[in-house]
């Protein structure tokens, strides 16, 4: 069953580890097999929501998505963005 892997960024204090961590994070995610269906910041945000950049990736599974997040590749990304941003990222199953 197909997953998506979505992250939000709290708040980017370093802008240029951000840009880093994207340039790696891509194509590792590309690679494990993700696809991006949405990134940027919302249009929109109700009720408790905040206007935060978000990422929507979809995977055929949660073990590919979870696979992805521990792939070397996507570690080495994690480590360029290191203390530049605090994110929240969560892989849920699709209904």
């Amino acid at each position: 069953m197909a997953a998506y892997w979505i992250n939000t960024y709290r708040s980017i204090s370093d802008p240029d580890k951000v840009a880093a961590y994207a340039a790696l994070a891509g194509p590792a995610i590309a690679a494990a097999g993700g696809t991006f269906l949405a990134r940027g910041l919302p249009s929109r945000a109700f009720e408790l929501g905040l206007l935060e950049r978000t990422a929507l990736i979809q995977f055929d599974s949660v073990d590919a998505a979870v696979a992805a997040h521990e792939s070397p590749a996507y570690q080495e990304a994690l480590a360029a963005l290191g203390d530049g941003a605090q994110r929240d990222l969560r892989i849920i199953e699709a209904a």
